[in-house]
């Protein structure tokens, strides 16, 4: 098992007999094309191997007259999804998935997120056992053919198999609503083995500028508004973090700061009026656990003051290298912290990972001090009391780039194995080829590369 303090070399061996995936079976042979997942010790190029010829998937699409999914209507999903990208237009997704089938998929889904708490527990009372493993992944970007490899290879959710999703499944990418209703749709046949967790991209305001909106109005035509504001209403209901096996705390972009609440003075002759409280944030120090739980997570687009920061920090966060908690002002939201900070949350919770995400290979090359995302994952932080890993599970991203130069970097997914759940097994993977050729829902050549200088005057209405 190849643990996160080891050089990539080390215990090889061990981690590829840990992390290989089950054997092929017949739930994994609607793939038309595969890349081979390597671990972080590879150093040469995956090798495409061809799969079986794809079935026709059974289209339209219907929902289940007993309202329950099953492993087979999930499996047809994907294969619908996979098979349309390829052999129909983009408008005619409507004839794969009806919208009053996608309103029962996404109001079942809802239903069970905005059940959900903030910061959802994975444990033995969940059913994570000795027999038990925990894939992490990371931003996914509308890139809907890895998304589908990622499943194949690290195996299907199962009883033993649990999956936390850390957020940003549209944008950028081509197929960001497909992506996101097939987690969508294992998270209903599976809710205590599939978590899915907010991004910065499940935003009204990042969907406007990344192409999200745009996407799911060309494909949706006159219903595409209806989808869109249902998808804006699911992605409310996203948890804000997980904690894995009493070990480990996966969120988005990271921590989050304290709130100190300070009761306002009762009006002389008012009985029984309500006391306001004045959140004073202008001393930055870590939050609690309690505080993440009592967050309001409904709003998408808050005004980033108040008790609505730790929201705001959990989503935009990044770790830096400099000591101390600051402002993040190449943002414009959340955070910068550094390992000191790092050292103190695990140390406060009582934890030994932070897993996080946020920061693809554009964000990283603009931050010299911090590692690189050729891989898929760095390890930012390694103090005393355990490590920061950031794990980005888009390769060869982002799918539109307006330089001809690509990043070519590699996806990664972590999985993290009995007893204790707290030593990762990371795997690098190459970006499926050839992908559909597909046109853009966003100006890439004048979008920025990476979330900054954000126009915080529109997030905020």
């Amino acid at each position: 098992m190849l643990s996160a303090s080891e050089p990539p070399g080390a215990a090889a061996a061990a981690s590829v007999s840990s992390a290989t995936p089950p054997p092929p079976s017949s739930d994994e042979d609607f793939f038309s094309s595969v890349s081979v997942a390597s671990t972080s010790s590879a150093s040469s190029p995956s090798t495409p191997i061809p799969s079986p010829p794809q079935p026709h998937p059974e289209i339209p699409i219907s929902w289940p007259e007993d309202e329950t999914l099953t492993l087979a209507w999930v499996t047809n999903l994907m294969l619908a999804f996979d098979w349309s990208s390829k052999n129909l237009a983009p408008t005619e997704l409507p004839s794969v998935l009806p919208v009053a089938v996608f309103d029962r998929l996404i109001l079942t889904g809802s239903k069970i997120l905005h059940k959900e708490p903030n910061c959802v527990h994975i444990d033995s009372g969940s059913g994570l056992g000795p027999d038990s493993r925990v894939v992490v992944v990371g931003d996914v970007h509308g890139q809907l053919h890895d998304v589908l490899f990622l499943l194949r290879d690290a195996g299907f959710p199962s009883d033993d198999r649990f999956f936390v999703f850390n957020g940003d499944y549209v944008d950028r990418g081509a197929w960001g609503l497909e992506t996101f209703l097939i987690l969508l749709a294992w998270k209903i046949f599976m809710p205590n083995r599939v978590f899915l967790l907010r991004g910065n991209h499940e935003s009204k305001y990042c969907t406007s500028v990344y192409g999200f909106e745009k996407e799911v109005l060309a494909k949706y035509a006159d219903s595409g508004k209806h989808v869109y504001r249902k998808c804006l209403g699911c992605f409310e209901g996203l948890p804000l973090a997980s904690i894995i096996g009493d070990s480990v705390y996966t969120a988005h972009g990271g921590i989050f700061r304290s709130i100190a609440v300070t009761p306002a003075k009762r009006a002389k002759g008012k009985k029984n009026r309500k006391i306001v409280s004045n959140p004073d944030v202008t001393a930055l120090s870590l939050g609690s656990m309690e505080e993440l739980l009592k967050a309001r997570r409904s709003v998408l687009d808050p005004p980033w003051e108040g008790t609505n920061l730790i929201p705001g920090d959990v989503l935009w966060s990044d770790p830096s290298m400099k000591p101390g908690l600051s402002p993040n002002k190449e943002r414009g939201i959340g955070l910068l912290w550094g390992p000191d900070c790092t050292e103190d949350f695990l140390k406060k919770l009582n934890l030994k990972l932070i897993i996080r995400s946020h920061e693809g290979p554009d964000a990283r090359e603009k931050r010299e001090e911090m590692k690189g995302m050729d891989k898929g994952y760095t390890i930012d932080h390694d103090v005393k009391s355990g490590k920061l890993i950031t794990v980005f599970s888009a390769p060869d991203y982002p799918q539109f780039q307006a330089t001809k130069d690509r990043y070519r970097n590699k996806g990664a997914y972590i999985i993290l194995e009995p007893p204790n759940f707290d030593i990762p097994v990371y795997r690098s993977f190459e970006a499926i080829t050839p992908r559909p050729k597909v046109n853009p829902y966003y100006d890439y050549e004048d979008c920025i590369d990476s979330d900054e200088e954000l126009d915080l005057a529109s997030m905020a209405t």
